[in-house]
């Protein structure tokens, strides 16, 4: 499939990467053969020393145009007619590439429950797969935030030399069990809603709402409550932030599903850059290309502490800090601070 339209002046591509070939995962599980749906934006320059692959966050997909449009774009930091920009919708996500809601090919019907659980490693594989399959031999810069920034550190650890600068956004080397408590709080919100266990695409659809409520509770700082949500009457019932929370509940379900939630969290739960590699640090050591590790100061999910360890452990490692009461969030909100960062990173390191 290649669906070619104009991104104002520039060429977008949609296509869709099919591999006959098995996956073999961390767990020893198969996937017999999988799709992985990608956007692409721009052109290749002569020598192919121009590519910028972004990896999006849990429940992104792969236009990442419209929700990174201050980084990406005509005129942005990252513009497509100096870059060729590529976003690959992530094995597991709803949008396009495999995921529970496939058809298992050894069945003839939908995954549902028995879809394989993925590691952040299965995942920079995949994306390596495609690669591959493009004939891209040289990545300039790889770019993820969240659970995207997990994926990146990953893959730039298997890239070697063929990759030359790696940003990880309020992310981290390994999913701290903060993290992990966060993400199972979640699930058991999904498990308690009495359509789970169902083979239906909308298992779980409430119990998701309340997880989604979960999880922006993390994704945001007190600070940022205070600001945005506060009463300005006094009151006994019907909060702001009572509402800004079940809205957001209810948005994720009108574009995500139960299904693929459960499989992505449990893929941050999986991340450790070092297993089998000698720990963290030694395996964050090997990477060949440059980092940039970017932490927010607010961010409660990722604690930019985290991000400062991956910048200590790298070879050619460079932290930086987002200022911002957003919290996790401002990694896809803080565009001039991003974008400035970005910039002293590039000019520092020309």
């Amino acid at each position: 499939m290649n669906l070619k339209s104009q991104f104002a002046s520039i060429t977008m591509s949609q296509d869709l990467f099919h591999s006959n070939l098995p996956l073999e995962l961390e767990s020893g599980e198969i996937l017999p053969e999988y799709e992985i749906s990608y956007t692409s934006y721009g052109e290749l320059n002569a020598d192919k020393s121009n590519v910028v692959w972004v990896i999006h966050a849990l429940t992104g997909d792969s236009n990442v145009s419209e929700w990174w449009s201050g980084l990406i774009g005509e005129d942005k930091f990252f513009d497509p007619s100096r870059h060729f920009i590529i976003c690959a919708n992530l094995l597991g996500s709803c949008y396009g590439s495999t995921n529970p809601l496939s058809i298992n090919p050894k069945t003839g019907q939908k995954y549902f429950y028995d879809f394989p659980e993925l590691t952040t490693r299965d995942l920079a594989k995949s994306l390596d797969n495609l690669r591959n399959h493009l004939g891209i031999h040289q990545i300039h810069t790889l770019i993820g935030g969240s659970l995207g920034g997990q994926i990146s550190l990953e893959w730039a650890y298997i890239l070697g030399e063929k990759l030359s600068n790696v940003v990880v956004l309020a992310s981290t080397a390994k999913s701290s069990p903060w993290v992990i408590g966060l993400n199972e709080s979640q699930r058991m919100a999904i498990e308690s809603d009495q359509t789970w266990g169902e083979k239906s695409e909308n298992a779980g659809i409430k119990g998701l709402e309340a997880a989604r409520s979960i999880a922006m509770l993390s994704y945001r700082h007190p600070e940022d409550f205070q600001k945005k949500q506060s009463d300005l009457d006094e009151k006994l019932d019907g909060f702001r932030a009572s509402s800004y929370i079940r809205y957001q509940g209810h948005k994720i379900t009108k574009r995500f599903n139960a299904l693929s939630y459960w499989i992505l969290s449990k893929t941050m739960d999986s991340h450790d850059v070092g297993r089998g590699r000698g720990g963290a640090g030694k395996a964050i050591g090997q990477i060949e290309a440059r980092v940039l590790a970017i932490g927010v100061d607010k961010d409660l999910l990722f604690l930019s502490s985290e991000s400062k360890y991956i910048a200590q452990h790298a070879k050619r490692g460079t932290f930086r800090e987002i200022n911002s009461t957003a919290g996790h969030d401002a990694f896809l909100i803080e565009f001039e601070q991003l974008a400035y960062i970005l910039q002293s990173f590039y000019l520092e390191n020309n």
